[in-house]
């Protein structure tokens, strides 16, 4: 798949999720075979983009190609600047935010409240594309809600204002993240347009992602929620989607080096405490799944600097990885 002039290869590409798809998480995770790393939301609001969040986020020092950005905001002209200005710090794809639900962005009419309002969805994009020359696309829902699923006519909009690729979240704004996801919109669209279209809403495996780009006809799947915790999963469904096969799941020594490679980069990139509190809550994502789920997060939710947070970390892995008994690694 292509993305203006950038190939994205594998077609597995990193959903942009607040608080979550930092730069320590996007390099990560195109390591471990993501064909593309979207940023987390930047807001639009010029007020803003010299606080130290903002700094961070506009950080792409040695972030490998395409460095992709998402924008959110409501004002045409205001949203311009944004792209311009987020060009101009390293951002080689500009992504428009029309598919958040969370409700203090929808509120101030941003996210996928944008949906409700096809004629400012066309000002908006007009405005970003005529803006940069760097290929924009966007992200939307399938609608506001089961009674205005209008994703079809919002996709023919965005293909007329010149936008690079569409993504679709198989969710209604209203569903949030509840429910499950749906591919027929998706489907339909792909039907519709020639530029190329990305599906996303619970792909968690590499059979799920085989099957929605089966079902849907779409040029690239989007992980999001599934990768918190197993940012192995882009090589996983890479290697599916190329061969067929699927790769026997990381052995705990793996897990642990990618964990340890995670910590170490949150706690370059935050510092202290910052680092030491972010990486709690990935700590907590590697282990949801596991059977000591429990007792290694009592264990290194203790941990109140970035050397015992890795410290007690490795301990607990190597203690799994020896097979002794739980209660001896904590």
């Amino acid at each position: 798949m292509r993305i203006g002039r950038h190939d994205i290869a594998p077609n597995v590409i990193l959903a942009p999720m607040a608080g979550v798809t930092d730069k320590p998480f996007r390099l990560l995770c195109k390591r471990l075979g993501a064909g593309l790393a979207m940023s987390e939301m930047t807001t639009s609001d010029p007020r803003f983009w010299h606080t130290e969040k903002s700094l961070r986020r506009m950080d792409h020092i040695d972030e490998p190609d395409p460095v992709g950005v998402q924008i959110a905001g409501t004002v045409p002209e205001i949203m311009a600047d944004a792209a311009r200005h987020n060009v101009d710090h390293g951002a080689q794809v500009i992504d428009i935010n029309m598919g958040c639900p969370a409700k203090k962005v929808c509120n101030a009419w941003a996210g996928s409240a944008l949906m409700r309002d096809e004629e400012l969805v066309a000002r908006i994009c007009n405005a970003v594309v005529s803006a940069v020359e760097v290929p924009v696309t966007l992200k939307i829902r399938t609608g506001w809600d089961a009674t205005h699923r209008n994703a079809p006519a919002i996709a023919r909009i965005a293909q007329d204002c010149g936008i690079a690729a569409l993504a679709v979240h198989g969710r209604t704004r209203d569903q949030q993240y509840t429910g499950l996801a749906e591919y027929d919109t998706i489907a339909e669209i792909k039907s519709r347009l020639a530029i190329p279209v990305i599906a996303n809403g619970d792909i968690d495996s590499p059979q799920r992602a085989a099957f929605v780009l089966r079902h849907t006809g779409a040029d690239a799947v989007m992980v999001g929620r599934a990768a918190q915790g197993r940012p192995w999963i882009f090589g996983e469904i890479a290697h599916y989607l190329a061969t067929g096969e699927l790769l026997p799941p990381p052995s705990l020594a793996a897990i642990r080096d990618i964990l340890l490679g995670h910590l170490q980069a949150l706690h370059d990139f935050y510092g202290e405490p910052a680092g030491v509190r972010i990486a709690r809550k990935h700590l907590g994502w590697y282990a949801k799944d596991r059977p000591e789920n429990g007792p290694f997060r009592a264990v290194v939710n203790r941990a109140e600097t970035a050397a015992m947070q890795v410290a007690l970390t490795r301990d607990y892995f190597d203690a799994l990885i020896a097979g002794e008994p739980l209660s001896r690694a904590a």
